[in-house]
């Protein structure tokens, strides 16, 4: 019994960990351009437009500038989708994480539009989403036996 309390604990412990990690890379990451006032504030509101505009310019861009972005924001949502099941048994459905996943990474982007710290987009918020949804996928494929 203890050792499956430590274990939750340990979970939790990861959890918070990823929770601080993604805020930090969200909101205060130089090397992501976070803190800088170098450019004025951009944002986007048209869904797909930053998808379509790093897709079309991948080769002007560079990989990690379009991975970082692309799959960057698919990755990490992940985590979310997948832990969110495994600590709380009242959220074990797809619909809840989806929604948990798209609540949370629409915080992140309307903090980052109030105090202007790197750019609301909506395809932002798109691709955290799917993330969660796919860490959600992850867990009902390796925890749950795909049931």
């Amino acid at each position: 019994m203890k050792k499956k309390k430590n274990s939750r604990w340990l979970l939790f412990a990861g959890f918070a960990a990823y929770l601080v990690l993604l805020l930090y890379l969200t909101m205060f990451a130089e090397m992501l351009g976070r803190t800088g006032a170098h450019r004025g504030y951009t944002y986007n509101l048209e869904p797909f437009r930053e998808i379509r505009r790093f897709i079309r310019y991948a080769h002007v861009l560079g990989f990690p500038a379009v991975f970082m972005n692309l799959a960057g924001n698919v990755l990490a949502f992940m985590p979310l989708g997948f832990m969110t099941p495994v600590l709380w048994k009242r959220l074990r459905s797809f619909w809840l994480v989806a929604l948990i996943s798209l609540a949370a990474s629409l915080c992140i982007e309307t903090v980052q539009l109030a105090f202007q710290v790197g750019s609301f987009d909506v395809d932002d918020i798109l691709l955290n989403t799917i993330g969660g949804m796919l860490g959600y996928g992850a867990y009902r494929l390796f925890l749950r036996g795909g049931d």
